[in-house]
């Protein structure tokens, strides 16, 4: 098998024109016919990780550009596993992890858009956002009280404000694009019936009883509705400066080698090259290697 198989899913899975976006279209078993293996599959995702390594030193050498990547998903969908798994290689000086649960007191009293703006990724480092601003028109349009307890003037609370906070996002993303952040977007797709298996392995296995809350329930009761939602985010937010990926997710070793394969070829489009010197800084190298040896 070629690489080019998994290119070509990897294009279907692009999404950069939300106009005619429908999710159904995308099925959450999707395999490409790429012909891959579990085993091989991840000896695939050793390599993209070795490559997206090889990228992150240049990126913080360079220290111009920098990259978010923005994972969304309903529950047990597999973010977790594929942020360990995609970014186990990087130096973690050049990376930071942020994980959005229900925002803070503090955090209510501002903009819904401030917390995720304090945790951008400096230039020179990779951004990887667990839940986003995304939330806020997703959990709080399908759960309409959590909207309606948010400290916000009741006259700008209306059915037009999901279109108005979409348009905020929008414009937010083109605004970071412009400062030279490379915006990645993935929607971890999982179907309905994997969904299920992944939560009953997590009340039967003890070593996942962690995981389960009883919330995760509610919101599969509601999974119609999520989706909806995030087929309306994903229309009104595509665009070429802030793709959608939307990742089959049943099969987690290849959601987690799309992935991959995404963040080292949006990394390797940048030709990233180290930094040179001018004669003068390579006569004062020179000058200093004398002196140690």
């Amino acid at each position: 098998m070629t690489a080019e198989p998994l290119r070509q899913l990897l294009a279907a899975c692009r999404v950069t024109d939300g106009a005619s976006f429908v999710l159904e279209d995308h099925r959450t078993d999707e395999d490409g016919e790429t012909g891959l293996d579990k085993g091989e599959g991840n000896k695939a995702l050793d390599a993209a990780v070795e490559r997206i390594a090889d990228q992150q030193a240049r990126l913080y050498a360079n220290d111009r550009w920098s990259v978010l990547c923005i994972f969304q998903a309903l529950d047990a969908a597999g973010k977790d596993g594929a942020i360990k798994h995609v970014f186990s290689g990087v130096n973690p000086q050049g990376v930071q992890v942020e994980s959005f649960a229900a925002p803070s007191t503090r955090e209510r009293a501002h903009d819904f858009l401030w917390r995720h703006a304090i945790a951008m990724p400096r230039r020179g480092r990779i951004g990887v956002h667990n839940r986003s601003w995304y939330e806020e028109v997703l959990v709080a349009r399908v759960q309409p009280s959590i909207l309606q307890a948010a400290p916000i003037p009741a006259s700008l609370i209306g059915p037009h404000i999901w279109d108005e906070r979409l348009e905020d996002i929008a414009a937010h993303e083109r605004y970071l694009s412009r400062q030279g952040v490379v915006i990645l977007k993935f929607f971890l797709h999982v179907g309905a019936e994997e969904q299920r298996e992944r939560l009953l392995a997590r009340i039967d296995e003890p070593a996942k009883n962690w995981k389960f809350e009883e919330g995760d329930l509610a919101v599969r009761a509601r999974r119609a509705e999520y989706l909806a939602a995030y087929e309306a985010a994903i229309r009104a937010t595509a665009a070429p400066h802030a793709p959608w990926f939307i990742i089959p997710a049943d099969r987690k070793w290849l959601a987690r080698l799309l992935v991959a394969e995404a963040v080292a070829s949006a990394l390797e489009a940048l030709d990233l090259q180290f930094p040179t010197i001018d004669a003068g800084t390579r006569t004062t190298l020179l000058r200093a290697r004398d002196a140690l040896t």
